[in-house]
């Protein structure tokens, strides 16, 4: 008997992308509305008539040509950027949506966790929705009954059983549900980034329960931009790019492939095309402290990164930040422009922001810059996270030594050391 629980072949889904055309209308007004109803029946009438194409509908592969195989037991990572069809995957494989083509099998109960409060209802208590949710994933209610003191325990929301969940925070959202997921025994556990609403401490729970799960021969499926828990808790991994699967293996050996995608050789990112969204970056690069592009980065470097970035239109409550990633793609600091009360201009121009990291800070080791344009209010309109460099050691004032020392950052600190009581 095959021990594949999860068989997934010739995988594709395709969603059409409607756009909104430069100068049009944002709203249809009653006319309009009309006057395309009035087509739509001219066209169902006469079906031999022409039919006129619409530019502003475009078709989208969220995922290509899938194909791949996971064993029981296995705890696998689901790994990419931003827009690889990673949770496109998930809810095919938690039959939340349909494939456009190809098939899948799975053989055993799923429990899926992809959004906040997924399967809750807001009216509910946290108690009647333990109950729910349970339902949902097909437990009887004697099961449930028999994990509820668990559930309860493990999630820590006992105070708020019996509020309705509407009024819970994410973090206790998360909670919950994760909580009322991991305990009824699915055979077949996914999870997506939704972790990361949670508390430090939590997460580390949650890890710690997924790595049970594995070891009583569950399968477990995690996608998470974090690659040292991806690492941590997953045997094996799967990297996707642009809907296809690039690379499929150990999970250190797809971690560092994911690393490696897409990263700059050098110390200047320009932007080739333009993008569609109005707010972007157009060069990204490394510089003294005269203002010219370096070669390469030291441990005595006056490290300064230039952003240069465009604004096609009006834009309120613009952000501009910055964050500096470990060679694990791990945050080490993050930094935005209104940290020091600066707010970016919102009309339309081409602006060059500079960010200046004080001298002999930096180890020696493979750093990454994520830069990202947002606003509170509409998202984020532009984010680069491919951009590495090497630091590499020279003497310095302070006679520091950089090479092997442990941690990422070195902060030179003031040290004094005195005799107290003299012995005699």
């Amino acid at each position: 008997m095959s021990d594949t629980v999860i068989s997934v072949e010739s995988l594709a889904k395709k969603y059409v992308l409607s756009h909104q055309e430069e100068g049009s209308i944002r709203y249809k007004t009653f006319r309009s509305a009309i006057t395309d109803a009035a087509k739509s029946l001219g066209s169902a009438l006469n079906p031999v008539a022409k039919k006129e194409v619409n530019p502003s509908r475009e078709e989208f592969w969220a995922l290509k040509d899938v194909s791949f195989e996971i064993k029981q037991g296995d705890r696998v990572g689901i790994i990419g950027r931003n827009g690889a069809g990673k949770s496109t995957l998930l809810k095919i494989l938690s039959r939340i949506v349909e494939p456009t083509k190809g098939r899948i099998r799975i053989k055993g109960r799923v429990a899926s966790l992809l959004e906040v409060g997924t399967g809750f209802h807001p009216e509910l208590t946290g108690r009647e929705n333990i109950f729910l949710n349970g339902a949902i994933l097909g437990m009887s209610k004697a099961e449930i009954q028999r994990k509820f003191d668990e559930i309860v325990a493990f999630a820590e929301v006992e105070k708020f059983l019996d509020t309705p969940v509407k009024r819970y925070s994410s973090g206790m959202y998360v909670r919950l549900a994760f909580a009322v997921a991991a305990h009824l025994e699915p055979e077949i556990f996914i999870v997506d980034e939704v972790l990361a609403v949670g508390d430090l401490q939590f997460q580390k729970k949650c890890i710690g329960k997924m790595e049970e799960i594995g070891k009583q021969g569950r399968t477990v499926l995690f996608v998470s931009h974090t690659m040292t828990t991806v690492e941590r808790l997953c045997k094996s991994a799967i990297l996707l790019n642009k809907g296809r699967v690039s690379t499929w293996g150990p999970s250190t050996e797809v971690v560092k492939a994911y690393l490696d995608e897409g990263v700059t050789s050098s110390l200047f990112w320009e932007r080739s095309v333009s993008p569609k969204n109005s707010v972007y970056f157009q060069k990204i690069y490394l510089s003294d402290e005269t203002g010219e592009g370096i070669q390469y980065v030291t441990t005595a470097s006056s490290l300064r990164i230039v952003m240069e970035y465009v604004v096609q239109r009006k834009c309120h409550n613009l952000y501009l930040s910055l964050d500096l990633l470990d060679s694990k793609g791990e945050l080490i600091f993050a930094s935005n422009s209104q940290d020091v009360s600066i707010v970016p201009p919102e009309h339309p121009g081409q602006y060059n922001a500079i960010v200046s990291l004080p001298p002999e800070i930096l180890l020696v080791n493979t750093y990454g810059i994520r830069a990202n344009l947002w606003s509170p209010q509409e998202g984020t309109f532009d984010s680069v996270d491919n951009f590495r460099f090497t630091v590499v050691e020279v003497a310095s004032s302070s006679n520091a030594k950089y090479q092997g020392k442990p941690g990422h950052l070195f902060i030179r600190c003031d040290w004094l050391i005195k005799e107290m009581t003299p012995f005699r």
